[in-house]
């Protein structure tokens, strides 16, 4: 299951935005710093209209959706990587997810306190992004250390020593670990490591609802920082997206509409997420179920057979695969086959964004 972290300083909308894609969650939000103490977690499913056509193809009695966790994260302030504020139990939370989603405060509001006693977006960034910087830096210096003692003796030593150098170097410039070009190989010897900076990130400009569909000075701000990292930036509104729990399902699309968007913060925030990561989503159906499961980009057919099971990974014969446009242009999958739509996929399958699929396998 993909893991999200969600990060920004004291008072910029986390917990309430959390506590709005995750219905049932109970993230206390207040007017203070570090109203969260231990991370708040929930699991979301990913909002995808396709599954239930599919359902509705199949005559499913369950639909089941691909999952999202959040992690609502404690509220990060300057000095936090030398252990102010929640310092080290902060970094370590962000160390277990797989990417962060930045929450950055781009609203006036008199009634709610800035830590830093102003809004400004990119000082804001900066400071979250220097403090990650320093604990990377940190780590990084004593696995120096140990592995130059290592190198007498060992050849994977040998090999991690440079790499660990020139990210050292990189950060002691004030720069993101995320800036260097390393190869896979390279990326497994660092991997343990869980660097903050190396992680993905998308920005969350949170705004009030008057600037959800157009924005502000500040998301533009916002864009510029972002542009230097080759991140994205999602505006959100967590004051909307707490009004928005309070809809009925089907009062929802006319309040968004109302507000000049297609979509809530949730949608916007999973998708490009799902891009960032290079995220697919394959779909399998029939009477019993229809489930969406997540994958890697590039993945072959074993492989997504193994996100299933093991069992279908090993024993894997073929899939029979349709494009999902193809089924429900069809209405059926018996009317997709007399078409010749319905495909027999072997091991060097790369599984393509909406596959629905049908594996064969030997137990």
């Amino acid at each position: 299951m993909l893991r999200a972290g969600i990060v920004g300083l004291p008072n910029v909308g986390k917990s309430t935005l959390f506590n709005a894609v995750v219905a049932n969650a109970k993230a206390q939000a207040a007017n203070f710093p570090f109203c969260t103490i231990e991370p708040n977690v929930g699991v979301v499913a990913v909002p995808d209209e396709r599954l239930q056509v599919l359902a509705n193809i199949s005559d499913s009695a369950e639909t089941v959706p691909a999952r999202v966790e959040f992690v609502d994260i404690a509220g990060l302030v300057k000095g936090a990587s030398q252990g102010e504020g929640l310092g080290n139990q902060f970094l370590a939370n962000i160390r277990e997810v797989d990417a962060i989603v930045h929450v950055v405060r781009c609203f006036e509001d008199d009634d709610i306190i800035h830590v830093s006693g102003s809004v400004d977006p990119v000082r804001d960034i900066e400071v979250i992004d220097l403090e990650l910087a320093l604990a990377d830096l940190s780590q990084i210096e004593k696995r120096i250390d140990r592995t130059r003692k290592q190198a007498k003796t060992s050849k994977e030593a040998q090999a991690e020593l440079p790499i660990l150098e020139k990210l050292a170097a990189v950060l002691n410039e004030g720069k993101q670990a995320r800036q260097v070009d390393l190869s896979d190989e390279d990326e497994l010897l660092i991997k343990p490591l869980g660097l903050l900076t190396r992680k993905p990130v998308i920005y969350a400009a949170n705004v009030s609802e008057a600037d959800l569909a157009t924005g502000n000075a500040f998301v533009e701000q916002v864009r510029g920082r972002a542009a230097q990292d080759g991140a994205q930036v999602v505006i959100v509104s967590a004051q909307v997206e707490a009004e928005l729990v309070e809809l009925p399902d089907a009062d929802r699309a006319e309040f968004l509409e109302s507000l000049g968007v297609e979509e809530g913060g949730l949608k916007s925030l999973i998708r490009a997420t799902y891009e960032l990561l290079g995220l697919r989503t394959y779909f399998t159906t029939g009477p019993k179920e229809t489930r969406a499961w997540t994958i890697t980009a590039g993945m072959l057919a074993p492989q997504a057979a193994g996100v299933i099971h093991t069992d279908f990974e090993r024993g894997f014969i073929r899939a029979e695969t349709v494009a999902y446009q193809d089924l429900v242009t069809n209405g059926s999958m018996s009317s997709a086959k007399e078409k010749g739509l319905v495909r027999s996929e072997g091991k060097e399958y790369t599984v393509q964004e909406g596959d629905v699929m049908l594996f064969r396998f030997n137990v």
